[in-house]
């Protein structure tokens, strides 16, 4: 089968086609026009360097602090190498494969607008890595997000220079030994290489898409789930009313309120008298919540569209300007912003999850304490409320900001840093606890549904609970629930589902 193959260049990189590159394990190849721009911007940089005496920040000089310590020209290129060397200081856990290789398409996507000064070379050596699923070793502790994120993109760098630790066909071994069974030659830096490998944002910025790209998915599951949960509860639909919600203007509330309302359409709980005047805030400001989530993350997709479309190494070359600038690119703090309010919006949509799973289970509105027939001999499901509450917690931590903190560093020449690295990983830590929090509570309004028999939901509500039942069967009697969370967890990664195509965020 002919292998499908994205070619880059310097139109827009979007979230679909991230989405499948990923997905469809797809090929790199730079456009034609890339691959003019790179070579342009390094023959401008060699003829530049030849002719002029004058110090360019990390092309003929030190670097951070050491500014103002001049190179010789003979000794460009290993400054360069030193600079990967000596910057590959990262600890902690181990980034995860699939963010590792997002991270080498967002350098390549970087490089390829020609204000860099790489060799073709080194960008064709990045997508060979990438289009090989040789996976360097990067640690997710070391960045501060500030002059790029310089020690995990160390990491990600030293395999060109037949240094460092990779991932292939499964086996973590030597980027020495794998350079040498393709037949590659370790590369040798020229000027300003190494700084734009290493300057940029693309650790955060790989971290954030991948969260970001999940967090699409997770909030629209979490509208579907809420809508069971509503039905299951006998919640009232007259919250959801459009003209409730256009007098107070958010997009997202809108949004939210509309797709309950499809749903949740011809519904015979939904429709059925209700005793009750008000349901509790879990249920009825469902849309307010959801909402406000939602905006966060078109917010937040904005900031990362403008990001991984961007160069961001330092300093820029303008070949076409006969300008070389040392600027700030690099910095995380829009990122670092954004993914805090990531983290944020993803752990409210957990927070008001959990909270509604905690509502199931009281045993109001005709439903049986802690959803099983016969509770006492059977905890039913106590303890998984329990579970989500720790988790809900454990969100609340992490979504300490950490963009508004900073660290000087290099002498007091880097003297404030976004810290977008560690707003990253957590970030990346809260939207996975999402990912669960949901999962517990479908595991949670299914069963409740279930006691509404032989009353039924909607048409798309009670397609979405058959799938989920083929995994996940009604609980009769206590069992080992860790067992069925995980598979719940594991049914919102694989379901299929439609919702009206004017409600999909255009991604």
């Amino acid at each position: 089968m002919k292998e499908t193959v994205y070619e880059i260049s310097p139109e827009k990189l979007t979230f679909k086609a991230i989405f499948d590159i990923l997905r469809a394990d797809m090929k790199l190849s730079l456009s034609g026009e890339a691959e003019q721009r790179i070579i342009k911007c390094r023959e401008y940089l060699d003829r530049k360097m030849s002719s002029h005496d004058e110090p360019i920040y990390g092309i003929n000089t030190g670097f951070g602090a050491l500014y103002d310590k001049s190179i010789s020209n003979t000794d460009l290129g290993r400054l360069q190498e030193n600079l990967v060397k000596s910057h590959a200081c990262g600890l902690g856990e181990e980034v995860p494969a699939e963010i590792v290789k997002l991270m080498l398409l967002l350098k390549v996507q970087s490089l390829s607008y020609g204000h860099s000064g790489v060799q073709l070379s080194t960008v064709k050596r990045l997508i060979d890595l990438f289009n090989h699923n040789i996976i360097p070793v990067v640690y997710q502790l070391g960045s501060l997000g500030a002059s790029g994120d310089l020690s995990p993109l160390a990491h990600m760098s030293l395999p060109l220079l037949g240094m460092g630790e990779v991932y292939f066909e499964g086996e973590k071994i030597s980027a020495e030994k794998v350079l040498s069974a393709f037949g590659w030659e370790s590369l040798h830096l020229q000027s300003k290489e190494g700084l734009a490998l290493l300057n940029g944002t693309q650790f955060m910025s790989a971290y954030g898409v991948h969260s970001l790209l999940k967090l699409f998915r997770l909030s629209e599951l979490a509208d579907i789930i809420g809508a069971i949960s509503l039905d299951a509860f006998d919640g009232r639909i007259e919250p959801f009313m459009d003209s409730l919600h256009r007098i107070r203007h958010h997009k997202g509330q809108i949004q939210t309120a509309e797709r309950f309302r499809i749903l949740l359409e011809g519904s015979e709980l939904i429709r059925q008298y209700k005793k009750h005047v008000q349901d509790p805030y879990s249920f009825r400001c469902i849309p307010q919540v959801h909402g406000a989530s939602k905006d966060s993350i078109n917010y937040i997709a904005t900031v990362f569209s403008n990001e991984i479309n961007a160069v961001t190494d330092n300093p820029t070359i303008f070949p076409d300007e006969d300008i070389i600038v040392s600027g700030g690119n690099f910095h995380g703090q829009p990122l670092a912003l954004a993914l805090d309010n990531m983290a944020i919006a993803a752990a409210e949509l957990g927070s008001i999850a959990e909270r509604r799973t905690y509502q199931l289970l009281h045993g109001k509105r005709g439903l049986p304490p802690f959803l099983v027939a016969n509770p006492g001999l059977n905890s039913g499901f106590m303890i998984p409320q329990y579970t989500a509450a720790s988790i809900v917690n454990q969100n609340k931590q992490l979504c300490t900001p950490a963009s508004v903190d900073t660290i000087e560093s290099s002498q007091g020449q880097e003297d404030h840093v976004s810290m977008g690295a560690n707003a990253a990983t957590k970030a990346f830590r809260v939207v996975y606890n999402l990912e669960r929090i949901l999962a517990i509570e479908l595991f949670n309004a299914s069963q409740a549904l279930d006691f509404r028999r032989p009353k039924k939901s909607s048409a798309m509500i009670e397609q979405f609970v058959a799938q989920y039942r083929k995994r996940v069967p009604f609980v009769e009697e206590d069992k080992i629930m860790h067992n069925e969370m995980e598979k719940s967890i594991r049914f919102l990664r694989e379901v299929q589902y439609e919702l009206p195509d004017a409600l999909i965020p255009g991604i």
